[in-house]
């Protein structure tokens, strides 16, 4: 009862995530900040032990005894879906849990404009990345899209490679074959080369976190699959560097051929609280590949990418600093909110002019 309250109380005040450790009340982050659960007492570790094995099976508290880490899922029937990691500090049982809602948002709902939907959903093969750093929506905005493709009219085959699996999807016109890693196969790099025998349309690969996995997704791109995953990266051309990079130098300019050939798009996102109101809002660089970008791939000029997606509105791209200037303009984020993640100056200081009356400081020494 006290685990279900907990996990109750977190939804019902909107939190994404929720931390149990020892010495402290249970604590939720809302609107991306982290405070304690109102009501609830400081934990004891006896009491973070007992929530922990309260959310997994006899077999998973072995395995996590022996590796002292585990990632799987929880459900609380009518409240939602959790993703859970078990983790040991200082000889104690710790929780984190991510709170992942029972109905699947569509496109438009979290803020993804219409015409990019529909672009990447008309993807049939390649790679589409959808990065940012940890806790801004990546998982919501691929889930947005498979169900906005499981809706349509084309009926789909979709694989899904996760740890642990997050959105339950019902099937309505797509079937979705949803496979966790340690349960349903062994690694994503298995998971993803069993996947290519599995007849797909679509497959999702919840993370390209090593060599391997990144490898294998990159030749299932090549060979024809659509194939969709996330990085913790915070820009389009930071994403192209880390796959390159991420490869020995002997095979870099392999990859970056393959990568110019492969890659499709990469969407970046990060999330901010909104100005008015409680939630948060997600600004989302685009970069659609075009053959100009394909050059810069296979010709290691990565560092003009930024320069291609500011002047590629007409391919459907937006750069980080007009998405963000355009939520700023439209009164969802305030100036001081986007402010530091801007990384183009000019673009900064054009929009401070337009939202605020600047008085010049005098100079040091100068009298009035």
């Amino acid at each position: 009862m006290e685990r279900d309250w907990i996990l109750r109380r977190a939804v019902e005040l909107g939190a994404s995530d929720l931390i149990l450790t020892a010495g402290h009340p249970a604590l939720v982050t809302i609107d991306g900040k982290l405070g304690p659960l109102p009501e609830s007492e400081p934990l004891t570790a006896s009491d973070t032990r007992r929530l922990g094995e309260s959310l997994i099976t006899s077999a998973q508290r072995d395995r996590f005894e022996r590796e002292l880490e585990l990632d799987t899922r929880f459900h609380l029937p009518g409240v939602g879906q959790f993703r859970v990691n078990l983790y040991v500090q200082r000889g104690q049982w710790g929780v984190a849990l991510r709170v992942v809602p029972l109905t699947i948002p569509l496109p438009g709902e979290i803020g993804l404009a219409p015409h990019v939907a529909k672009r990447l959903l008309g993807l049939t093969r390649g790679l589409v990345l959808v990065t940012g750093p940890t806790g801004a929506g990546k998982s919501t905005t691929i889930a947005s899209l498979l169900e906005q493709l499981n809706q349509g009219e084309s009926r789909r085959h979709v694989i899904t490679i996760e740890d642990p699996i997050e959105f339950v999807f019902e099937a309505k016109n797509s079937v979705f074959d949803q496979r966790e890693v340690g349960a349903d196969t062994r690694s994503f790099a298995r998971g993803l080369k069993g996947a290519l025998r599995q007849l797909p349309d679509v497959i999702f690969v919840g993370e390209m976190r090593d060599l391997s996995s990144m490898a294998i997704a990159l030749t299932a791109a090549e060979t024809g699959n659509f194939v969709i995953s996330t990085m913790a990266t915070q820009s389009a051309a930071q994403t192209v560097s880390r796959i390159i990079d991420g490869f020995p130098a002997s095979q870099q300019p392999q990859v970056r051929g393959q990568l110019a050939l492969t890659l499709r798009a990469v969407v970046s996102q990060l999330l901010l609280p909104r100005a008015a109101g409680p939630g948060r809002v997600a600004a989302r660089e685009i970069m659609f590949v075009t053959p100009a970008i394909q050059n810069l791939i296979r010709e290691d000029k990565i560092h003009q990418i930024p320069n291609a997606i500011a002047t590629g509105l007409h391919e459907d791209m937006l750069s980080i600093n007009d998405a963000l200037s355009e939520l700023v303009e439209r009164g969802l984020v305030s100036f001081e909110t986007a402010y530091p993640h801007f990384d183009d100056p000019d673009k900064l200081e054009a929009l401070q002019k337009r939202n605020y009356r600047l008085t010049p400081v005098p100079e040091a020494g100068a009298t009035r």
